[in-house]
């Protein structure tokens, strides 16, 4: 599957071809060279790809097509809604050249990016969809995200989904992206399993899915839960560590997403089943050339990267780029993070490990 980096190689290149569409650019853009400044806010800490990878990648990109001119200004909200609107006013009144937001509340944050439009500072939407004037839109599919969870549970399930009872742990209501998941779990797992029970789970925190999982733990019993969908590795953790709690020694199939490296090691020694791997290198790779691309005044609707539009409450036929995603578990570990360079057999295997990796031959 070394189809995978290839793929991403090729993308990532393509967007390096000439501009077409309709993006277009005005006077002020067009005057920009290489000597900008991109704002990057960026939702929490708790989630580790965010400080770990992506903002480095967008680092790194933006200086790379500058001929290392153009800056990053980087803040992180840090889970609150309050700080990222802050960090976000603090970039309008430094005047940068365009800002990356990672929305913390699609909604909330609506009244900020019409604050830098009319300062006239492009704002992308980063990873989340956020609501306002945005100028393009970068993440995965995120309904094809909540597809591959669903159908990895349905599929592990087999012939005994029909009586299979799922906990399912959503994310955060005010994340936009917590609905598309949903959606696309829901589409594998409606009509085919028994959905017992179902959680909200604010600002994505371990801690209050932890304590969601011991309420349907008490609800449902222990052993009668057949798998549980959970939306991200973060909670991912905390559900089995609940389960682990009530004394469980076998854990029934549990979803992530965001290949954490200790959700990785967790499929490895057979704790959580599976997690989604999202290319972090392709889509902090394409944001930042979007992101310079529409400073320099050149289109952003380049067709190797743009599959179509989406729409927000607030704004319709939105630039959309739309990363592909991976089913991760225990058979392509190798093909994916390794192959990538997310992590290193190192990394994953260590003394813990080690007899978990050698069984399944990651050594």
């Amino acid at each position: 599957m070394r189809r995978l980096s290839i793929a991403l190689a090729v993308s990532v290149s393509a967007l390096s071809l000439a501009a077409c569409g309709d993006g277009g650019s005005d006077d002020t853009a067009a005057k920009k060279g290489n000597d900008i400044t991109v704002g990057l806010l960026l939702p929490d800490r708790d989630t580790a790809r965010f400080e770990k990878f992506d903002y480095p990648l967008i680092k790194q990109e933006v200086a790379s097509l500058t001929e290392n001119k153009g800056t990053v200004r980087y803040a992180n909200a840090e889970a609150s809604v309050t700080r990222q609107s802050e960090q976000f006013q603090k970039m309008i009144d430094d005047k940068v050249d365009v800002i990356l937001v990672d929305a913390l509340n699609s909604k909330t944050i609506a009244t900020d990016v019409q604050k830098a439009k009319d300062a006239g500072i492009p704002v992308i939407a980063y990873d989340r969809l956020a609501e306002g004037p945005i100028d393009a839109y970068v993440s995965h599919d995120n309904e094809l995200v909540g597809q591959v969870q669903g159908r990895a549970i349905v599929g592990e399930l087999g012939d005994k989904a029909q009586k299979s009872k799922v906990v399912m742990m959503n994310g955060d209501p005010a994340d936009p992206n917590t609905a598309r998941f949903k959606d696309g779990a829901l589409s594998e797992l409606q009509g085919q399993v028994d959905i017992v029970e179902q959680y909200d789970t604010k600002e994505w925190k371990p801690a209050i899915a932890k304590e969601h999982m011991k309420e349907a733990i008490q609800a449902v019993g222990l052993n009668n839960i057949a798998a549980v969908y959970s939306a991200n590795d973060g909670m991912a953790g905390a559900v089995i560590e609940a389960m682990q709690e009530a004394g469980a020694t076998k854990m029934p199939p549990v979803t992530g997403q965001d290949a954490n490296l200790d959700a990785v090691q967790r499929i490895v020694s057979g704790e959580q089943y599976m997690t989604v791997y999202k290319s972090f290198l392709l889509e902090a790779t394409n944001a930042a050339k979007i992101a310079v691309a529409k400073v320099q005044g050149r289109s952003i609707e380049f067709a190797a990267l743009t599959q179509g539009t989406v729409d927000s409450p607030t704004q319709k036929n939105i630039p959309a780029m739309l990363v592909p995603v991976v089913a991760l578990t225990k058979d392509n570990i190798k093909e994916t993070v390794i192959t990538d360079g997310v992590y290193t057999v190192k990394d994953i295997c260590t003394a813990k490990y080690k007899a978990d990796c050698a069984a399944i031959g990651l050594d």
